[in-house]
């Protein structure tokens, strides 16, 4: 007997990613020009280049980071097996995609899916501003504002016992809740 269905709309959370990208990479980066102004800025052409090298570098390497989370948090906090998951990159829907084939508690579903936002986008974030670094503070803005639809889920999660159980859809962004106890369910 399965309760819901959590179905999100990709192109509305690309929309949502889109705008939270756009005011959080100005306003992160002006808010540490203002606690910390700096008199020089080097606009070399060699600089440049290695600063958008760099941001790719960072910026790629912090997303497959923010799948793994993703896959530590099943495990840590759901207890799945490590041959029960699965992550990519889904080409067509331009998407990064974690899950798991098991099912999982929706107390541990809810931390699995705010893990990566903590440790790819606010660590980073405050890590920039700690070292006063331009290049972790936009690419830890992006990662925050990437967790658009983690947070969707986080929300749609809400309304559920915490006892509840999550099946992740592998193809979809998509989860189906059922009651607790619920052991095994019809693929």
């Amino acid at each position: 007997m399965q309760y819901e269905t959590i179905a999100l709309n990709v192109q509305k959370l690309m929309r949502q990613n889109l705008i939270w990208s756009v005011v959080l990479v100005i306003a992160l980066p002006l808010l540490n020009y203002i606690v910390q102004p700096r008199m020089y800025w080097d606009f070399s052409f060699w600089s440049i280049v290695g600063y958008i090298g760099w941001f790719f570098v960072a910026y790629i390497m912090l997303i497959i980071a923010h799948e793994a989370c993703h896959l530590i948090g099943f495990v840590v906090y759901g207890g799945v097996r490590w041959s029960s998951l699965s992550y990519g990159l889904d080409m067509e829907k331009g998407i990064a995609y974690a899950t798991t084939s098991e099912l999982v508690e929706n107390h541990a579903m809810k931390k699995a899916l705010l893990l990566p936002f903590w440790l790819t986008g606010v660590v980073p974030t405050v890590y920039g501003f700690y070292v006063d670094s331009y290049l972790w503070i936009t690419v830890g803005a992006l990662l925050l504002a990437g967790a658009v639809g983690d947070f969707a889920m986080y929300k749609a999660l809400r309304k559920f016992p915490k006892d509840a159980v999550v099946k992740d859809d592998p193809q979809e962004p998509t989860l189906y809740i059922y009651p607790a106890g619920t052991k095994h369910v019809e693929e």
